[in-house]
């Protein structure tokens, strides 16, 4: 079984297989490949992409624990599919989950943005190029939501996921107004960097060495990390 935490009382899972088991609260018995076309259609537009094999590697770790119980269905394929659905146990940890455990601070792993920030490695025109393809993305994404988000309102149940969806919308057409001005943004930081240090070991210009520990140290001093964080 797993082991619970002593603030919350939740078991020491991972937040994936939370995902997975709040996915079968929804009382409806499914196979891994339902719930990974599920996560799909929601939960990929703000928490996680799984694969198959995540997907199955968590409700083989829900099963272990007797949050989930699985049987072979051979009805509708001739070699069979697994079902999976939520026991009583599982019902009654991921509802504790929910009200009990803390909620952690977003975290941000935005692959553009850490081509940007690391943009004197390059040219302007293939960090414009980058930022482009990325509103591609975007505008993709901001489609998908907005169809699903209309789609989600035909159930009662999925209430909350519909307007989580409507949120994923609202967010992928701020993120198309920030990528817009990043490129605007783009000529005057080449200029400002032009004029920073550039020697003999390297063919871009670059910070000046420890200069991150100056202004770090001038950024506390004047509170602008508060409690060190």
């Amino acid at each position: 079984m797993a082991t619970p935490d002593p603030d919350s009382g939740v078991p020491n899972l991972p937040p994936t297989s939370w995902a997975v088991l709040a996915m079968l609260s929804y009382e409806e018995e499914v196979s891994g490949y339902d719930l990974k076309k599920w996560a799909d259609w929601s939960l990929r537009y703000i928490y996680w992409t799984p694969s198959y094999s995540q997907i199955y590697a968590e409700l083989k770790k829900l099963e272990q624990h007797g949050f989930a119980t699985s049987r072979l269905d051979r009805d509708n394929a001739t070699r069979g599919r697994r079902l999976y659905q939520i026991t009583d146990a599982g019902r009654g940890a991921v509802t504790t989950w929910w009200n009990n455990a803390p909620v952690d601070p977003s975290v941000l792993k935005h692959h553009v943005l850490l081509r940007v920030m690391f943009g004197h490695l390059g040219s302007p025109d293939r960090l414009k190029q980058i930022l482009r393809d990325h509103i591609s993305d975007v505008d993709r994404l901001q489609k998908h939501a907005a169809v699903d988000a209309e789609a989600a309102k035909s159930e009662p149940g999925w209430a909350y996921s519909q307007i989580v969806l409507q949120w994923a919308q609202r967010h992928y057409e701020t993120e198309r107004d920030l990528a817009e001005q990043l490129i605007d943004e783009i000529d005057a930081a080449a200029t400002v960097l032009a004029g920073a240090e550039h020697d003999d070991r390297a063919e871009y210009p670059h910070p000046t060495p420890g200069r991150w520990r100056e202004i770090e140290q001038r950024v506390n001093e004047e509170g602008g990390h508060p409690n060190g964080d």
